[in-house]
């Protein structure tokens, strides 16, 4: 069954810096948060800036329903990211959530988690839902150097961590597609986000594999509702639309 769309004022509770790039926001309702999913989405108003006229879509990174707080991590890249790594804990930030299709929680036991830059994103979320199945998460990241990396002690929690960096600062030098325990790894299966080409690369290696896959898709979601056309993604089934039908694909309906 759907859940309800709300559009929210959520309070900013906290702002954390992680590195120069990379922030965490912190946000607060005063009411119960709907079922959020792992993979899912929200549109996020930005205020304040002369060029921001859309929502900028965000991954949910962790949530609290105890709390009733969500969690968004954010890297900024144009001015409206900017403007959003500006919020101050007692502003609030207009918000509708949750949006889009989820990762599925499939059968198997143990499970690699692939991403690169913002797409590890949904993965701590993710993780935790799998670690509640009874399931084995372990966590493959991507990033261009030692810079872009921050603390990942909340995804240790959960399971295994592996690193690579394009200049070999921190963890193996390469692409995560290159990584040892991709290569030599045995997995029931893949989730993956980030940018195209290494969803390309991970999706080739599931299919060589026979092995399930899912990936997220970061498509350009203007509207977040599938009105606006911008995110249409070509699959075996005809065109479909990120925000709505995704952004969660099996790759095997990927037309890439």
């Amino acid at each position: 069954m759907s859940v309800k769309k709300k559009i929210e004022n959520l309070l900013v509770t906290a702002n954390r810096r992680l590195n120069s790039e990379y922030f965490e926001l912190i946000l607060q309702s005063n009411e119960s948060l709907p079922g959020i999913l792992p993979g899912q989405f929200a549109e996020l108003k930005v205020d304040h800036t002369e060029h921001t006229f859309l929502r900028r879509p965000i991954s949910f990174y962790d949530v609290n329903t105890d709390k009733s707080e969500v969690h968004l991590l954010i890297q900024e890249v144009g001015e409206g990211t900017r403007r959003l790594g500006q919020l101050e804990a007692g502003e609030f930030l207009n918000m509708i959530y949750p949006l889009g299709h989820s990762f599925t929680i499939t059968e198997g036991t143990t499970f690699l988690l692939v991403s690169g830059g913002v797409g590890i994103a949904p993965m701590l979320l993710l993780g935790r839902k799998l670690k509640e199945a009874g399931k084995t998460p372990v966590f493959l990241f991507g990033f261009r150097s030692e810079k872009q990396w921050f603390d990942l002690s909340r995804f240790e929690a959960l399971g295994e961590v592996f690193i690579t960096t394009e200049d070999g600062s921190i963890g193996e030098k390469g692409l995560v597609t290159s990584h040892r325990v991709m290569n030599t790894g045995r997995f029931d299966g893949y989730y993956t986000c980030g940018p195209v080409p290494m969803m390309k690369a991970v999706s080739s290696i599931a299919a060589s594999r026979d092995i399930f896959c899912e990936a997220s898709l970061e498509n350009t979601m203007a509207c977040g509702i599938g009105a606006c056309l911008t995110c249409a993604q070509p699959t075996v089934h005809g065109m479909k639309m990120a925000c709505t039908d995704g952004p969660v694909f099996n790759t095997k309906e990927l037309l890439w």
